[in-house]
């Protein structure tokens, strides 16, 4: 390949760089960025961006300049000159696109990207605002540009800055479509004018890049994309590999799927499915991003269509022959839902059904790895079941639940289908705002006299969830908070410790105490341990969704319950008794406040819990005063 380039004697002309790009400059002469030979890898995908776009025009165009010249990136070192010369033989530039392309940040998140740059976060914001040229300022004293366009009647031209407040434009001499860039390091970075080097820092950032970079005369990378080979023949840790260069996170995926066709389908595809949900020491993020390819041909860098929303979470990259070469990354976007392209469709129903299936498979070889993945991504899953009826059926054998029965352990609806009593055909559950108060919630007291198993819901995603699960295999899932609870199997019948006209002085308490925060106010058939239960009327409708209010809604008011109290336990025994003599109503009622306030909180309800701390104190100070 021959890259000569001559500038011609002429001056050349100065033009004032846009504010933003001094700013940005000026930020990154001061070295903001620790890990420098970012530099690298941005100029490199650069210049394979550039390969693409190119290749895209050879597709789709017949006038294009060299169109015989070999698709790569040249990189060379001058060690006694400190530089290093990148050369491509991409789409090229012409003098207007140089002004506008280095001249300028045509992007609309600019003014974040320089406040983040100048609060000092070093997050991995080169590459994410489209400036990664710039980068190259991080290591240069002065970088020089030389290209010319793939148009058959362009000429070259120079595009020359040292990072101050304006770049010089002038015409050059260049026989071959392309770009060169010469870096003129600063003295700091004269260890990057090492070919040993460079070759390291390409393996580690850009080795997967489909174009063949030399570094001097030995190719540095692998051209060969992992996608496109025999699952077989990839090592697990040539997965791990691709995945950290893909994504930048540091662990390695939980799980990947390799998938390889070519028919019905041609479709070629790496999905991982991350170790954590929140990823990234350098970007933290919880959703992925899937390339897609065509015929080699990157058409779109984020194809959010591929997988359907509560697969969100996934990382990868797709290829298919099968997609049309003249379909655009803006078309590509564009075709959504019933408008998408039927190859796209074909390709997310594939990949979904498989991932469904990876996941499926999972749950039965490693239970253990699954609960990790549960862990992390449950919130997804749910989401799936609550907004995706089409995929319903699928997500529920992935459902996992902690039980009244299973311990540590997660169980699925089959898991607990197969252990009801007999005579049972609902599937009961309980809502609370964490695991521990699940496990005491009054409501388990009629179950667990029978013997029936409770699945313990928890999570602020599970009433969200309960919109799209109303039944498992012909079984209704039943709330225990049902005022009218029906239950299989036989229980004791409660003691009755308080007679009918105490009984009837503490309900009007509770009443008058409470207002208009209860509906109203009864014995309970079912209470054996604990003395009060909260239920919800008949006609409260959608009170699983009531804790996602709660936690969205500051004025969050807690509809009216319905309070149960159990005759038979001693704490209600005795504010019967203190209700009737009258003694002290004061603490009468703080007693009262504080059951109720106590039955919200295990119901994940109490609006603002501190508020209870004054009462619990006026309480302890009561029973301090009563044991002295």
């Amino acid at each position: 390949m021959t890259t000569e380039t001559e500038v011609t004697p002429h001056s050349p002309t100065p033009v004032p760089f846009r504010a933003e790009v001094r700013q940005l400059l000026n930020i990154l002469a001061h070295s903001l960025y620790t890990d420098r030979e970012i530099f690298l890898r941005e100029l490199i995908s650069n210049a394979s961006d550039a390969l693409h776009r190119v290749q895209f025009e050879m597709l789709t165009n017949q006038e294009v300049r060299d169109a015989d010249a070999e698709l790569e990136i040249r990189i060379s070192v001058d060690k006694d000159a400190k530089t290093i010369t990148i050369s491509d033989t991409g789409i090229g530039m012409t003098r207007e696109e140089l002004i506008e392309n280095l001249g300028t940040i045509a992007h609309s998140g600019t003014r974040a990207l320089i406040e983040q740059l100048e609060a000092a976060q070093r997050s991995n914001i080169i590459g994410q605002f489209g400036v990664g040229f710039y980068s190259a300022f991080v290591v240069a004293d002065e970088v020089t540009v030389i290209s010319r366009s793939y148009r058959p009647d362009a000429e070259a031209a120079l595009w020359r800055s040292q990072g101050g407040d304006s770049f010089a434009i002038d015409a050059a001499e260049r026989e071959q479509r392309g770009t060169t860039i010469v870096l003129k390091l600063k003295e700091e970075a004269h260890e990057f004018a090492d070919e040993w080097k460079l070759r390291q820092i390409i393996r580690r950032h850009s080795n997967y890049v489909a174009f063949p970079i030399y570094v001097g005369d030995q190719r540095a990378n692998e051209t060969v994309a992992l996608w496109r080979q025999q699952p077989r023949q990839v090592e697990a840790s040539q997965y791990n590999e691709f995945y950290r260069q893909m994504t930048f996170d540091f662990e390695d995926p939980l799980l990947h799927l390799h998938l390889s066709t070519e028919a019905p389908l041609d479709l070629h595809a790496i999905l991982f499915v991350p170790a954590k949900r929140e990823r990234g020491l350098i970007e933290r993020r919880m959703e992925g991003k899937i390339r897609l390819y065509s015929r080699k041909v990157l058409i779109q860098e984020e194809a959010k269509d591929l997988l359907p929303n509560h697969f969100r979470f996934i990382e990868g990259v797709v290829d298919s022959e099968d997609l049309p070469l003249n379909v655009s990354r803006e078309g590509v976007q564009r075709d959504s839902g019933p408008n998408r392209d039927p190859i796209v469709q074909r390709i997310r129903k594939s990949l979904t059904a498989r991932l469904t299936k990876e996941l499926l498979e999972l749950t039965e070889k490693d239970p253990a790895k699954y609960a990790v993945f549960w862990n992390e991504f449950s919130p997804f899953i749910k989401e799936g079941v609550a907004t995706d009826p089409a995929a319903r059926d699928d997500l529920l054998p992935l459902l996992r639940f902690n039980t009244t029965t299973s311990g540590d352990q997660l169980a699925s609806l089959t898991d607990y289908k197969e252990r009801m009593i007999e005579g049972q055909n609902e599937i009961y559950y309980v809502l609370a705002g964490d695991l521990e108060s699940a496990r005491r919630s009054p409501h388990l007291d009629a179950l667990a006299d029978r013997g029936i198993e409770a699945l313990l819901l928890h999570d602020v995603m599970d009433g969200f969830m309960l919109g799209g699960l109303r039944d498992y295999q012909g079984l209704k899932l039943r709330n225990v908070d049902d005022p009218n609870l029906s239950l299989p199997g036989e229980a004791p019948k409660p003691d009755v410790s308080v007679s009918d006209e105490q009984f009837a002085r503490l309900v009007t308490a509770f009443k008058e105490t409470l207002g208009d925060r209860v509906a109203s106010v009864r014995a309970s058939n079912v209470l054996r341990h604990n003395p009060l239960r909260l239920v919800s009327p008949e006609d409260q409708h959608n009170r699983e969704m009531a804790r996602i209010q709660r936690m969205l809604d500051r004025d969050f008011k807690v509809p009216p319950k319905i309070v149960e109290l159990n005759r038979g336990h001693a704490l209600i025994a005795d504010l019967a008794r203190l209700v009737e003599s009258g003694t002290n109503e004061a603490l009468a009622r703080h007693l009262i406040e504080q059951m109720y306030d106590s039955a919200l909180l295990l119901e994940g309800l109490h609006p603002n819990p501190a508020d209870m701390v004054g009462r619990i104190q006026a309480l302890m100070e009561a029973a301090a005063r009563r044991s002295g």
